[in-house]
């Protein structure tokens, strides 16, 4: 019986992490690798692709808006519709659209995104009662962001232009989230099973108070968006012949291992401590270029960046659910809201610093700043 749990969690929490893949791997962060071909082919510019950066990021805050209603039982459903409109959005991309299309696609996949985040993470956590699958969920995203970045790597290699690679993304997405299906599904007729897991499949500690940890993944996101936007764009200006993709699958190849180690971390030293390292490494990753801009300074980013800020969700969202017990919400979408907040306020904050510097090092600082404060309100969880 314990086998058949174990094997049926695995399953559950692959299945959740290709929904993370393709929703935010796919979704979000692949235009951070397919922007400076874009711009090179003219499709945007520079100001139009911060535009639709930024339509993005409010789409994802939209999206986490319209999920806080969303419950557990019905989290099978928006998985599903977070893959497929996912997986329509990179395909439609691949059509010569004009800006304002290009604008309204990146807001509508920041949408499915946000629910992405929010649907695999209550189907896993607490449809299927499986808190210990939380590492390998987050992971889906660091494996969706290297996966779609090789594949950009690999379009370039066949001679194909941006309007191929966002097709061959959306293929390649819409091929992730069939994968995922059947046990999305199948769980439709399936009681939570929580009950059934073993006593240590949920650590003991004491929950985290809900508003600080609501806060601090706001200023996380806010942090590391600086860095996540504008690093292969970075690299590219140092490194003209090295193809940013591939800085861009460090980052997420960084990132999937990183939330078994941070899930671990977190069991062993509990919520605040565990949060309070996480974005001070992060902090250390995210200024580092703006003290030393190089291009063993960029990659040593990357690595740092990302192999934190999916630990800071493997960390935080379980903390939530575990918290939202309590409470009368949907804690999960209070926190992705949070998240898109940050998201949003970042590249703008970015801009203006940049603006009057005329360098991204004061952008870089402020985002790091950031961090710094996240980690310092550690203190009242």
């Amino acid at each position: 019986m314990t086998a058949f749990i174990r094997s049926r969690n695995l399953r559950s929490a692959v299945e959740a992490a290709l929904v993370l893949a393709v929703g935010m791997g796919f979704g979000r962060f692949a235009f951070t690798a397919i922007l400076p071909h874009m711009v090179e082919e003219g499709v945007l510019s520079l100001g139009e692709g911060s535009l639709a950066a930024s339509a993005n990021y409010a789409g994802y805050l939209l999206g986490a808006l319209l999920a806080v209603r969303a419950r557990a039982h019905h989290a099978h459903c928006l998985c599903l519709w977070a893959v497929i409109g996912t997986a329509a959005c990179l395909a439609a991309l691949a059509l010569s659209a004009p800006v304002p299309v290009i604008v309204m696609l990146r807001g509508l996949a920041g949408a499915f995104s946000a629910l992405s985040m929010v649907a695999a993470s209550l189907w896993l956590l607490e449809h299927r009662g499986h808190f210990r699958g939380a590492p390998l969920l987050y992971a889906g995203v660091g494996i969706g962001i290297a996966v779609s970045a090789e594949l950009l790597v690999l379009g370039t290699h066949l001679g194909l232009r941006s309007h191929g690679m966002w097709l061959m993304l959306g293929i390649v997405a819409l091929a992730f989230g069939l994968a995922s299906a059947p046990g999305l599904v199948a769980s439709a007729s399936q009681a939570q099973h929580a009950a059934a897991m073993p006593a240590s499949a949920t650590p003991v500690s004491r929950p985290a108070a809900a508003w600080p940890l609501v806060t601090i993944y706001g200023l996380a996101g806010l942090g590391y968006i600086v860095t996540a936007t504008y690093l292969p764009l970075l690299v590219h200006t140092v490194l003209p012949d090295l193809d940013p993709a591939h800085v861009w699958a460090v980052f997420g190849l960084c990132a999937a291992p990183s939330c078994l180690l941070w899930h671990r971390i977190h069991e062993r030293w509990g919520t605040p401590r565990a949060l309070r390292l996480n974005l001070a490494l992060q902090a250390v990753g995210v200024a580092l270029p703006a003290f030393i801009p190089s291009a063993a300074s960029y990659l040593l980013s990357a690595l740092l960046v990302g192999g934190t800020f999916m630990g800071t969700a493997t960390i935080a969202m379980p903390a939530a659910q575990r918290a939202a017990r309590n409470m009368k919400m949907n804690l999960l979408a209070t926190m992705t809201l949070a998240y898109g907040i940050g998201q949003i306020l970042g590249p703008g904050l970015a801009e203006t610093l940049r603006a009057l510097s005329h360098s991204f090092s004061s952008s870089l600082a402020a985002a790091a700043g950031a961090l710094v404060v996240a980690a310092l309100t550690t203190v009242l969880l």
